[in-house]
């Protein structure tokens, strides 16, 4: 699920959009939201915001999105 539709006017190099792509895929699988286009949106503005600052880890970048929006330290497998 690539994230590039939600970059406006960002300096991401391919390895950070790829990262970024793969955390939101992640986060919407663990979340159930793939089918829900408006929550896809709203992961791919706050993985853009970390990223921005300096996050570019996929799995931390899953990790936190999770966490955030459950309330838990703790992805499910």
């Amino acid at each position: 699920m690539p994230i590039t539709p939600f970059i406006k006017n960002e300096a991401f190099d391919q390895r950070d959009i790829d990262a970024m792509s793969k955390a939101l895929a992640e986060v919407c699988n663990a979340l159930g939201i793939n089918g829900d286009a408006t929550a896809r949106e709203v992961v791919a503005v706050r993985i853009i915001e970390l990223a921005r600052r300096g996050e570019r880890d996929p799995a931390r970048l899953r990790d936190r999105l999770v966490a955030e929006a459950t309330g838990s330290p703790r992805i499910a497998s």
